[in-house]
């Protein structure tokens, strides 16, 4: 028995947010399908998901105490959609919620009175059921709510307590309503059972534990409350019908399929697999009408991937039913009406959201019918070789060239017991965007930015183009003339499009802007581009402004400017008249930058001459870099020349005028262009004061004193004949002073000085330092003379020459050097002096002859060579001087002996 009153989908809308309203609940609209930097979700898929941040307190919620109507998708299951009338993609989610405000003894009771009271639910057929271990719960329906103990269930943790790993959680509550005998008297119709007769209408969660993944609760210090209630399982309750398909406004969209495929009838005892098809095109054109009016497009990726699945899905289902010819555009027209008053969004995008739809089903259309008959004949051929699985090369061909989600084509052949191979698709799939990705690598099309191929602008209209119009605003209303969506990591192309939407990047073109495109040496605006207010009030009521952020603004082909992003929030689409916004603080730290780069090229010319011209330059926020002609390296004292007088003449504040005029008028006034610039008839001369007259199409400061002050941090050559400055300006001049005033106080504290007494501190330890060298060196020559002993007795004579071989530790090659010096010296005429180091299992080996040895034959370089040979290592030199290292100090000994070998063999 339903209630006396059978209330519509849109009045059970109304009526819920009304009812949490008197309760003291902020009503905000509906958030996007689209989620707001939440990774984790693809499509928004209950009521609680877009308000994740507030109950974690990452966030601070406009109100503590909220209620909603949420626009959801859930595709989990889409294969299963159609094929009873329990499943659909899009619905909605009434809910109200507490962030720390009201509990348990608040939310039961007002569910309780919207069910009874204001809807006029049959109370005695209403059935509570709480989590077994909640007794607080439990007593509040039996003593508070007073309603008998054997209508309130209790269900263990799997029904009644929701959690998804660490984090808060907690029991909830569930209100079932009996449908009655008539929807179900079987044993799987009782309460928690399986059946249609007993129907979950309630579900409240009571947020207060905190679940540290490993079991163990403790208690929130912030407990919340998130209720939520299918609005489409209300109204089948409250009108008596036999699922939401048979509800008012998705009733009227139903019937309206039956009509279009020709009058047929619904829920009839022989039309099982047409009730599937009509089902599927009711729920689709729901979900793909509210999808494309929250901005997301159909494409081969992500959730546009989803969109553009569910459209070709409802085209095949269409075809099934008999629908000729295009027919989504008048389901999405019934949809649009017949949520318009919960949804005024859905009126106000008509166009542009049957424009969409129109343009996706003739996409599919063109390829369908050929699509189905290459299906037919790669079943035909499994069936003859015998087989049940569809290649995944196949299954991509279709994907590929007919536009057959993968989805889809499992579905047809599953109707016809026939499998697909996944696997075999995927990498299919995957060897594709490889190769386009490849490709677009090889082509070289792939800009610095996002990696849009600059090819996508020309796929423009090309009577397309836009009027900058910054030079003395920052910010300006302006139509979106066209737009571009960028291909990431997965997709495989840019795109031409209609709209952006949250988290999309690509590229806004407007008819006009304030954004100056990079030009000239020049950066672009950064900024934003918003759509709508962004006021901080209205966007707390679900009403605020979709957001682009411009990262960069660049001209592209057809004399358009393109500010390329990001949608940080929203959607935008063409024709929407927006706000353009672009950061002032980074424009004027550019102008200034700018505007110095002119003082800078008449001061060099000034300093060094008039041969100086313009070779290059770069002007961001943060530095200018200024290339130019000249033929030797800046000295310090033509560096500071130059460096004041541009400090000078930033001074003097030097008015900045512009000028539009003829060239040759330009050229008589005295203006500096740049050599092998093409210039139009017209060009824009920029004065400051008497001292610098250019051409420059770009943005400058309005007077020099607002350049503030001028540093110029290096020079360099960067080719032959052309030289490179870098400078900075303003605040960044404060910046680099401040960082090396730290840097010099980090320098003093390190030797317990002052910056004032840092540089005496320093001599003090530079000359202290030279003592100790000394010192050292005087103490390592003593050790090594120690460690070699008095070897001149153990010198052997070869031939007439004198030998010394000696084996040390831990002796430097410098100290090899100044022993052999010493032993020469000692041995007099003709001796050969080999020295061998062990310094920690490496060898450094040093040997040398005088005049007299080498006259006889003796040759150090050939003598050290084979030596190191054998200690694993090389090295050589001259006949009378020669180093070498070795890696194995173990066989010292037995290079030694080939050491005097050598020699014998040497001496004549």
């Amino acid at each position: 028995m339903a209630p006396k009153k059978k209330y519509g989908v849109n009045e059970l809308r109304e009526m819920f947010l009304s009812f949490f309203e008197s309760k003291g609940c902020l009503r905000l609209n509906s958030f996007s399908l689209v989620p707001h930097n939440d990774n984790s979700l693809l499509i928004i898929n209950s009521g609680m998901a877009p308000m994740k941040p507030w109950f974690t307190g990452q966030e601070i919620p406009p109100r503590r105490r909220v209620t909603t109507c949420q626009k959801c998708i859930r595709t989990g299951d889409l294969e299963n959609v159609g094929k009873t009338a329990r499943h659909g993609t899009y619905f909605e989610m009434l809910g109200n919620f507490s962030f720390g405000d009201y509990f348990k003894k608040e939310a039961i009771p007002w569910a309780w009175e919207f069910l009874t009271e204001v809807v006029g639910l049959d109370a005695d057929r209403l059935y509570p059921s709480v989590y077994e271990k909640d007794d607080e719960s439990y007593n509040i329906w039996l003593n508070d709510m007073h309603i008998p103990a054997e209508r309130i269930y209790k269900f263990g943790k799997e029904d009644n307590f929701w959690e998804h790993g660490s984090g808060p959680c907690g029991p909830c509550t569930e209100i079932y309503y009996d449908r009655g005998p008539e929807f179900g008297n079987g044993p799987e119709d009782v309460m928690g059972g399986e059946g249609d007769r007993f129907m979950e209408v309630w579900n409240v969660v009571f947020s207060q534990f905190n679940n540290d993944g490993h079991g163990n609760y403790t208690d929130l210090v912030q407990k919340n409350i998130d209720t939520g209630m299918g609005l489409e399982r209300l109204a089948v309750a409250v009108q008596g019908v036999g699922s939401l398909f048979d509800v008012d406004t998705v009733k009227s969209l139903r019937d309206l399929v039956c009509t279009l495929a020709g009058g047929i009838a619904y829920e009839q005892p022989d039309t099982h697999d047409t009730d599937v098809s009509v089902r599927i095109c009711t729920d689709h054109a729901r979900a793909m009408t509210f999808m494309i009016s929250d901005g997301i497009m159909p494409s081969n990726n992500g959730r546009g991937y989803v969109l553009r699945r569910i459209i070709r899905r409802a085209v095949r289902h269409g075809r099934k039913l008999g629908i000729k010819g295009s027919f989504l555009t008048k389901l999405a027209e019934n949809v649009i009406e017949g949520s318009k008053d919960g949804y005024p969004e859905l009126e106000e995008k008509r166009d542009f959201i049957l424009n969409v739809i129109q343009a996706e089903e003739d996409k599919f259309e063109k390829t369908y019918e050929q699509g189905m008959d290459i299906l037919q004949s790669m079943e035909d051929e499994l069936e003859a070789a015998g087989r049940k699985e569809l290649s995944g090369e196949n299954a991509f061909k279709l994907y590929d060239t007919y536009g057959f989600p993968i989805d889809n084509t499992k579905e047809i052949l599953e109707e016809k017991g026939y499998t697909v191979d996944e696997a075999g698709f995927n990498a299919a799939m995957k060897k594709q965007k490889e190769t386009a990705r490849e490709d677009r690598k090889k082509s070289g099309k792939s800009s610095t930015y996002m990696g849009a191929a600059a090819t996508i602008y020309e796929e423009m209209d090309p009577a397309i183009n836009s009027e900058f119009i910054g030079y003395d605003k920052t910010q300006a209303d302006s139509r979106i003339v066209a737009m571009a969506a960028f291909a990431g990591e997965e997709e495989d192309s840019d795109s031409v499009v209609e709209a952006l939407a949250d988290g999309q990047s690509g590229a806004i073109i407007t008819a006009e802007t304030p954004f100056y495109g990079t030009m000239g040496g020049q950066v672009g605006d950064i900024g934003t581009i918003v759509l709508g207010s962004d006021d901080t009030e209205a966007a707390a009521l679900g009403k605020g402004a979709a957001v682009f952020q411009v990262t960069a603004t660049e001209h592209v082909a057809g004399n358009k400017i393109a500010h390329i992003g990001k949608v940080v929030k929203g959607m935008f689409k063409l024709g929407d008249t927006v706000t353009l916004k672009v950061d002032e603080k980074e424009r004027m730290a550019t102008c200034r930058n700018h505007s110095a780069t002119h003082l800078l090229q008449k001061a060099l010319r000034e300093v060094l001459g008039t041969h100086v011209e313009q070779a290059g330059s770069y002007q961001d926020a943060d530095r200018t870099r200024f290339d130019f002609s000249h033929f030797q390296a800046m000295t310090p004292e033509e560096l500071k020349k130059v460096e004041d007088l541009v400090n000078e003449k930033i001074q003097a504040g030097l008015p900045v005028k512009t000028e539009i005029m003829s060239l040759d008028d330009a050229k008589k006034s005295g203006a500096m262009a740049l050599f092998g610039e093409k210039y139009g008839d017209k060009v824009r001369v920029v004065r400051m004061g008497d001292f610098s007259t250019e051409l420059c199409g770009g943005t400058h400061v309005s007077n020099t004193l607002q350049i503030g002050q001028f540093k110029i941090l290096s020079e360099s050559g960067v080719a032959a004949g052309v030289r490179r400055i870098e400078a900075l300006t303003g605040d960044n001049v404060r910046k680099y002073y401040e960082k090396l005033e730290a840097q010099l106080k980090d320098a003093a504290s390190l030797l317990k000085a002052t910056p004032d007494t840092l540089a005496d501190h320093i001599r003090k330890l530079q000359d202290e330092l030279k003592a100790s060298r000394s010192e050292n060196e005087s103490l390592k020559a003593k050790e090594a003379q120690n460690a070699l002993g008095d070897v001149t007795g153990n010198a052997k004579d070869i031939n007439g020459v004198k030998f010394v071989a000696s084996a040390l530790k831990d002796v430097d090659p410098d100290e090899l050097r100044n022993l052999g010096d010493s032993l020469k010296t000692k041995l007099g005429d003709g001796s050969v002096i080999l020295l061998l180091a062990d310094n920690g299992g490496k060898v450094n080996l040093m040997c040398m002859a005088d005049d007299t040895a080498v006259g006889k034959g003796a040759h150090a370089g050939n003598i050290i060579r084979s030596a190191a040979k054998i200690l694993g290592g090389g090295g050589g030199g001259r006949p009378n001087m020669a180093q070498a290292g070795g890696k194995d100090a173990t066989r010292i000994n037995d290079a030694i002996a080939d050491a005097e070998n050598i020699l014998k063999a040497q001496i004549r």
